[in-house]
Formats: C-alpha cells, sequence, structure tokens
C-alpha cells in the first residue's frame, strides 16, 4: 500500500535507532512519558521495527504502570484521537495505549490502522497482544475475535485468522455466516500451505517444504513440542548473552508455552529468581499470571475428567480442591498486583471480583464501586455490585443498581443486556414486585425465548398474577 514503509529501508531503520537507543537511556531513569515520546518519534521512521521499537515500548510503558505512571490526559486524548493517514493513526493509538497499557480499545484501534497501512509485521503483534488477552478473560469478546480474524486474514496470516474464527464460532455456534468464513479461511490456510495459490509448479512447492513447514510451526496456535522446545532454547541462548528484563520475559513465555506443570514452574522459578534480585514488581506480576494459567488447567483437567463419569466422588473432589486453590490464588495475585499498581482501576474490578467469587461479598462491593469509574468495566461493575447486593437479600438496593446499569448499557438486545434484565427481573421477583419482574422476564422471552429459564419464570409469574 502506498502509505506502508518498510524496516528493509536501512536508511529509515539507522534514524529510527538513534531515537530508539535514546528512548532506553531515557527510561532507565524513569523518565518514561519522554522516553514514550523517543520511540513514537522513531516508530514514525521504521513504522514496522517490532523488535527495535514497539517491543520495548511496550516494556517500558508496563514498567511506567507499575510505577503509578498516569494515564493519557484528556488534552492527550484528545490531541492524539485521529491522524491523516494510517500511520499517525497507529502512533497516535500507540502514543495512548503507552499510558493506558491494558486499554483493549487503543490496541484494537492500533491494529485497525496497522492494517490499513500495510504494516504487516506490527499488525501480528499487536494482533497476537490482543488475541492473548481476549483468550485470557472470563468472557472473550465476540467482536474482538472477529477483528482478529479479519486481520489476520488482511495480512495473509490464514493460521491465526482461522484460529480467531474458530473461538467466535464457539461462541455463536448457530451463526451460518461465520461457519461459512470458517470453511473459506481452512481452504486459504490449505492453499498457502500448499503454495497453490501462488505462481510455481508443484516441484517448487515440494523444495520448499522446509521453509513451510517452519513458518506454519511458528504461525500455528497449536505448535508442536520440537518448535516448543526449540523456542526454549532460542530464548535460553538471548537470555545468557543479555539477561534483560525483556529476554527474561521471552524465556519464560517459551518454557511457560510447554503447557504442562514443568515448563510453568520453571518460568515461575525464573521470574520469582528476577523479582528478588531487582524488586521489579512486573516479574511477580508474570510468574503470579502463569501460576493462574497452571491452575487453570487443573481445573479443566479435573472437570473433564469428572465429566467421563469413571472417577466418581473421586473426580467431584478433584474438581472441588482445584477451584478452591484456583480461587485461593486468584484472589492473592490480584491483591497483590492491586496493592503495587494502586491507580489501575482494572485491578480494583479483578480483585472485587475475586472477593465476591470467595463469597466476601461486604469486602467486595467497595472494589466495584470503584471500578465503575472505568468506562471499560462499569457495566460489569455495576452488575456484579447488584449480584452482592442480591445474595445479601439487599433486593431494593440491587434494584437500584441494576435499573442504573440497564439505562447506561446502550446495546439493548446482546448477551450482556440480557443478563442485567433478568437480574433486574430476580430482584423485583424476590423484592414481591411480581407485575415489574414478569413485564422483563417477557421482554426477554420475545428477545431470546431459550434464554435460560426466562420462559418457566413467564409461566410462573403469569399464574401467581392470575
Amino acid at each position: 500500500m502506498a502509505e506502508a514503509t518498510t524496516i528493509e529501508n536501512n536508511g529509515d531503520l539507522s534514524k529510527a535507532v538513534t531515537f530508539f537507543k535514546r528512548a532506553e537511556e531515557v527510561a532507565a531513569t524513569d523518565n518514561f512519558d519522554y522516553a514514550i515520546d523517543l520511540y513514537i518519534e522513531g516508530l514514525q521512521r521504521a513504522p514496522d521495527a517490532v523488535e527495535q521499537g514497539h517491543k520495548p515500548l511496550r516494556y517500558n510503558a508496563l514498567v511506567r504502570q507499575g510505577k503509578g505512571g498516569k494515564k493519557p490526559s484528556m488534552f492527550e486524548k484528545m490531541k492524539h484521537s485521529r491522524g491523516k493517514t494510517p500511520l499517525e493513526n497507529m502512533l497516535n493509538t500507540e502514543f495512548l495505549l503507552a499510558k493506558d497499557p491494558d486499554n483493549l480499545t487503543y490496541a484494537e484501534q492500533m491494529l485497525n490502522a496497522a492494517v490499513a497501512g500495510g504494516f504487516k509485521k506490527t499488525a501480528l503483534w499487536i494482533a497476537d497482544l490482543i488475541f492473548e488477552a481476549n483468550r485470557s478473560v472470563e468472557k472473550p469478546s465476540l467482536q474482538t475475535f472477529l477483528l482478529l480474524k479479519d486481520s489476520y486474514a488482511a495480512i495473509e496470516e490464514y493460521a491465526k485468522a482461522v484460529s480467531a474464527c474458530g473461538y467466535a464460532c464457539r461462541l455463536k455456534p448457530e451463526d451460518g455466516v461465520l461457519a461459512g468464513e470458517f470453511k473459506n479461511l481452512s481452504a486459504k490456510l490449505a492453499m498457502q500451505k500448499g503454495k497453490y495459490d501462488q505462481q510455481g509448479d508443484f516441484r517448487d512447492s515440494i523444495q520448499d517444504r522446509e521453509t513451510q513447514e517452519k513458518y506454519q510451526a511458528q504461525q500455528a496456535v497449536i505448535k508442536s513440542m520440537d518448535f516448543r522446545q526449540q523456542a526454549i532454547a532460542d530464548a535460553q541462548q538471548l537470555y545468557q548473552a543479555d539477561k534483560s528484563s525483556q529476554n527474561t520475559f521471552k524465556l519464560a513465555d517459551a518454557m511457560s508455552d510447554l503447557q504442562n506443570d514443568q515448563g510453568d514452574e520453571e518460568a515461575m522459578k525464573l521470574l520469582e529468581e528476577s523479582y528478588e534480585q531487582f524488586r521489579d514488581f512486573a516479574f511477580k506480576k508474570k510468574a503470579g499470571e502463569i501460576r493462574l494459567k497452571m491452575l487453570r488447567r487443573h481445573v479443566r483437567k479435573a472437570r473433564a475428567s469428572l465429566e467421563t463419569g469413571h472417577s466418581g466422588q473421586q473426580a467431584k473432589e478433584a474438581v472441588d480442591i482445584a477451584t478452591k486453590q484456583l480461587l485461593a490464588a486468584e484472589l492473592e495475585h490480584y491483591r497483590l498486583c492491586m496493592e503495587n499498581y494502586p491507580t489501575d482501576l482494572r485491578l480494583k474490578y479483578e480483585y472485587g471480583v475475586r472477593l465476591m467469587r470467595n463469597q466476601r461479598y461486604d469486602e467486595a462491593i467497595p472494589f466495584l464501586q470503584e471500578a465503575r469509574k472505568d468506562p471499560r468495566h462499569k457495566i460489569a461493575a455495576m452488575n456484579k455490585a447488584g449480584l452482592c447486593f442480591f445474595v445479601k437479600s439487599w433486593f431494593k438496593d440491587a434494584i437500584d443498581v441494576f435499573k442504573e446499569a440497564v439505562e447506561a448499557y446502550e446495546i439493548k438486545d446482546d448477551d450482556i443486556a440480557k443478563d442485567l434484565r433478568y437480574n433486574l427481573a430476580r430482584a423485583y421477583e424476590q423484592q414481591g414486585q411480581i407485575q415489574e419482574a414478569l413485564e422483563l422476564y417477557r421482554k426477554l422471552a420475545q428477545i431470546d425465548f431459550k434464554y435460560k429459564d426466562v420462559k418457566m419464570k413467564v409461566d410462573k409469574l403469569r399464574n401467581a398474577v392470575q
């Protein structure tokens, strides 16, 4: 595309490196805001410099956040709200993302701009970050997976486009159009593997098989064990040559990517040792995230064993034990994160949710109320706070909170809207306001007749009214 600028242009990259080096020096003195400006200046000259520019900027943004760095001001948001070209849009949103690293909206806007500008390396990098973030949350966003599907396809990363589409299909299994897209993307992936959609004959494809296999091994979501071991060896070599924070995280990720307890334990040990040496909480936070991933895997395995029906009571006990361990670990992890990042409202929300899951409702409510100040979690925090009031039998208070959330949420027929109305209807029902509850249940039935037990609720309350 006309807007694209590649880092293969040595002149551009050589000019950019000057800014990147200066940015590293400035960041080492904790002058992160100036460092962000320097990184952006460098990236204007080499927009696709992922290893030299985007990744170090991301790392320093996380360190800045950990040390209490403020989110972008209203003036900065207005100044960086839009650009005349895809490059300007990409760097404007990356500036905002650097000052608010957990803001998925900024990341998605950056991805759109990178794809529009033809900055394929940058698009792939930020798409992978978004993919992992969306996949790891409790309720992944269908819209985010759809964006990833289209973005990966646009840069011809069909293996990842298929994976993103697969996740979307799981969230919306009855969507025939989506199922059709999955088939089309799978066909394009098969063509890409065989190189049938490129110039050259079948002999060329056979001769290039080794290169293709290596490429596919790197790009496929489900990596082979051989590739994972090689990734560890490569990361270990980098780490031994330079034990920087970036290389430490890279090695820990490679170890954890084995997806077994041994790999996770080694990754956590590496990160804990780095934390003890440097006292940078980013290492401990990463170790905690890997521990939670490991414990979630334990829960999934225990549930899978229970579903087979072969182990009976023993399997049920295994699920209970694994779940309790996960709940306790999540609670402690988010408590530590919140203490070290006291201005991060997302962490207050996550901690409040974990308190709620541990049935500590009185403690959860203040954190959920504070998390409402973050637009990203406002509705979810209100919903959770309303449920806390509900289980405490404070039904009038639950009604007030749920009503406010329903009015504040602009979409009226998605899963979040249905959940809010269902919870409000339950609160009305428990409060004895049967007519109000019935009206809400009726509206839900009109939108989604199969939603939870709405049909039974309508029949029950109609009989009660009559």
